[in-house]
């Protein structure tokens, strides 16, 4: 696609939605089966707590997207947390943001697809062997689709999405239903107890609140990924972002609406779900062996009428899609949070190159790299990476709530007119409310989650950190050594001294000296290294006998090398004539196929990359093209990347 072509990638309302909303919306699929993972630590006897903190969590999100709608209004320009706090807080709590949102985008994908594995295991138990294989495979599936740009990643997840609302809104209008008709769902495991890993009475008074403030904390992974939305306002259609901020306001009703029905059927089923399934009594065989369901699974059984029911596997089919779907919010999210990073010169700069396809493709394959990582290292257990999730996304909730409150305080000194001033006042109070809760949730986050495993996340984010300061620190410091002041001339050699390598007198090496020669250069030398006396004595007398009117100069060579003696030589002449230049040409051959390349010592490359540090050295190579380069049989084709550069087509 050219670059002109930006505009018709640009998304509408609907496809926005399944595009930047699919995670918080996918997270109802584990968000309640977190919490109560959490409370069965005390068997069924806290199980009471569960309304509260899935009220809380509902509380939490309404305070969220409200102060994100002011972000979208305030920073229409993309960047959402990232831009926000380094406008009003500056540049290294700015990076702090980005750090955290780069580390909690890489972990939605790596809980995403395994609690998408997790679902379709429910649904087919013998695939528990191949967990991980089977969500690594789910995320090169995503990385070749979104590379095929946004708006065609839209379209392939729309469908999945509507049909994952459809499908648990019609559960729990359905289970709701029944209950109401004394016909009440009930789940798989309602029949089965839990053993408290604690007495009760070692759960009280600080125990029994620390343990709350967990659950609470475990399921606030119902708001991952509510920002994304932020982040991505460029790529709504206009106006960007009235619509985008409706589309956050629809995201936001949906997803209480289906984590509010889910986890009151969840409770009126009597879902048992424990972290380990010996916990359950009453199994019956081996706890070992027993595969427990997620959440989901067992309402969908409870509500349809068993686990071999067609509304049953549309529900799992229909979940696990979108979980898997749900790591395109990170798609998404990572690489424009990357592009802006690496325009300020925060990350390297091919981040912020488009593909062919007008996607940000090498931050999608290194997203995809390293989030498969992670699914290899913990082998794909949902509940081993949660632990590290959630950590980012409420540090840059909190910063960025601070930072709008900023914002609001200079609207409000500019002195506008007495509506604005209204209403900036009111933005300032939900902005405020937003800062003060997301403090408190990522206090509490940081305390129950940091010996479990949230200290990697830390540490990686703190590691980010430094890295992109590093990387900033470079850009300046090559900015600042090639800026030329306006009245610096340009830098002119007293004389040019000319090297041409030779290793035989062939076709080649002639094209190196012509090439040399027309350079005109003060003086021309022709260079070998005496590497095998009988075949330097072959190339002298043939030199002679040539009537060529260039010198041949033959460097001792003791230790059969090239390298050494052709830069210490070019070390010598740039030394005894300081201002000169010294033009190395390197005649090489060029092949048409990989494999050719490997039947070649390719002592030119390794001579060019140490000639390259010497100063006052400029290489030139001169290619001379073998038949096998030729593409004058080669079937028309594009290489890869072939349109960005401008290469002309392969072939005829």
């Amino acid at each position: 696609m050219r670059s002109e072509e930006l505009g018709e990638t640009l998304l509408p309302k609907r496809l926005a939605l399944p595009i930047f909303a699919s995670d918080p919306l996918s997270s109802v699929a584990y968000a309640t089966g977190e919490i109560l993972l959490v409370l069965t630590v005390g068997g069924t006897a806290f199980l009471y707590l569960t309304p509260w903190i899935a009220l809380g969590v509902v509380a939490l999100m309404a305070v969220v997207v409200l102060s994100y709608r002011q972000v979208v209004h305030a920073y229409p320009s993309g960047g959402g947390s990232y831009e926000v706090v380094s406008r009003n807080l500056g540049a290294n709590p700015g990076l702090v943001v980005a750090a955290s949102l780069l580390v909690d985008y890489v972990m939605t994908v790596a809980v995403s697809v395994a609690s998408g594995v997790d679902n379709i295991i429910s649904a087919f138990g013998s695939l528990a062997d191949h967990r991980v294989a089977l969500a690594l495979g789910f995320v090169a599936l995503l990385t070749a689709v979104n590379l095929r740009g946004v708006r065609e990643s839209g379209r392939a997840f729309a469908a999945p999405t509507y049909l994952f609302i459809g499908g648990i809104l019609l559960m729990v209008v359905t289970g709701l239903v029944r209950l109401a008709f004394g016909d009440g769902p009930q789940a798989p495991t309602a029949h089965l107890g839990v053993a408290a890993e604690h007495g009760k009475d070692a759960l009280q008074g600080l125990g029994l609140l620390m343990l709350g403030l967990r659950a609470f904390a475990s399921g606030c992974t119902a708001l991952t990924g509510v920002e994304a939305i932020s982040n991505g306002v460029p790529a709504f259609r206009a106006p960007k972002s009235r619509n985008a901020a409706a589309t956050m306001a629809v995201m936001g009703v949906v997803a209480v609406v289906m984590f509010a029905g889910v986890t009151l059927l969840a409770l009126t089923s009597h879902v048992h779900y424990v972290e380990d399934a010996c916990q359950l009594t009453g199994l019956a065989g081996d706890c070992h062996a027993y595969t427990q369901q997620t959440v989901i699974a067992q309402l969908a059984a409870s509500v349809f009428g068993g686990s071999d029911s067609v509304l049953f596997y549309f529900v799992q089919a229909v979940t696990a899609l979108v979980l898997i779907l749900a790591a395109n919010t990170a798609f998404n999210g990572f690489p424009l949070l990357s592009s802006i990073l690496a325009q300020h010169r925060y990350l390297p700069r091919q981040l912020h190159t488009r593909g062919d396809r007008l996607a940000f493709s090498n931050g999608i394959v290194a997203l995809a790299v390293v989030a498969g990582a992670l699914l290899w290292f913990y082998e794909a257990d949902v509940t081993s990476l949660i632990h590290l999730y959630i950590l980012g996304v409420f540090t840059s909730f909190t910063l960025s709530q601070i930072g709008m409150v900023r914002h609001w305080n200079r609207a409000l000194a500019a002195g506008p007119d007495p509506a604005a001033r209204s209403a900036a006042r009111r933005s300032r109070v939900i902005n405020g409310l937003g800062a003060v809760t997301t403090a408190l949730v990522l206090v509490i986050v940081l305390i129950t989650k940091f010996t479990q495993g949230a200290w990697l996340a830390v540490v990686a984010a703190l590691l980010l950190w430094l890295t992109m300061r590093g990387i900033r620190r470079h850009y300046d410091a090559v900015a600042a050594e090639l800026a030329a002041e306006d009245e610096e001339p340009a830098p002119r050699p007293r004389q040019v001294h000319a090297v041409v390598l030779v290793s035989k007198l062939h076709r080649p090496t002639l094209r190196a000296i012509g090439y040399a020669q027309a350079f005109r250069p003060d003086t021309l030398e022709a260079v070998t290294a005496d590497v095998e006396p009988e075949a330097t004595a072959d190339l002298r007398a043939r030199w002679d006998g040539s009537g060529l009117d260039v010198p041949l100069r033959v460097l001792d060579s003791p230790f059969r090398e090239i390298t050494k003696p052709v830069v210490a030589h070019v070390r010598e002449l740039t030394s005894a004539r300081p201002g000169d230049a010294v033009a190395v040409f390197i005649p090489e051959y060029v092949v048409g196929h990989w494999w050719e390349n490997l039947l070649h010592n390719q002592s030119a490359l390794w001579l060019k990359s140490r000639l390259l540090f010497t100063p006052g050295v400029m290489v030139i190579s001169v290619p001379w093209q073998l038949t096998s380069a030729g593409h004058a049989d080669r079937p028309a084709r594009r290489a890869p990347g072939a349109v960005r550069r401008g290469e002309p087509t392969r072939g005829r």
